[in-house]
């Protein structure tokens, strides 16, 4: 019979030397010491896994936005997928092709309603209520 059979046996045994020699076994290898219940041991499963922010396979995952893009891009060419934001800006651009606004007439407006400025006329601060 081999020593490590002999422990084994040893082990199973109820005797106090047995125990405590059990006990010391699981102190030494990480284990739980003493005999707990099921629900006691989730807890014990939780904290002996490393922390969420200490995995790697959680805090280094990033998705592949550039790759997904350029491959999103490349199906629409074909026609195996439908942008539907990327549709409705070509069609705007059309229509205002159209209409006659070209690209360079939106630039020179560097502000909403930039535009509007040269149309307004002076108001008369005379006529506003309150100035009598």
């Amino acid at each position: 019979m081999s020593k490590y059979a002999k422990y084994v046996d040893l082990a199973k045994q109820t005797t106090e030397y047995a125990r405590r020699m059990n006990r010391l076994s699981n102190r030494i290898f990480g284990e739980v010491t003493r005999p707990t219940s099921s629900k006691s041991m989730k807890v014990v499963q939780l904290f002996s896994e490393k922390p969420i922010n200490l995995r790697s396979e959680i805090h280094s995952y990033y998705p592949r936005h550039i790759e997904i893009a350029k491959l999103m891009k490349n199906l629409r060419y074909y026609g195996l997928y439908r942008d539907e934001h990327a549709d409705f800006v070509e069609e705007m651009t059309r229509m205002r092709a159209l209409r006659g606004e070209d690209e360079t007439c939106l630039e020179n407006q560097s502000h909403e309603g930039a535009g509007n400025e040269r149309g307004k006329k002076p108001v008369d601060r005379t006529m506003l209520p309150g100035n009598t």
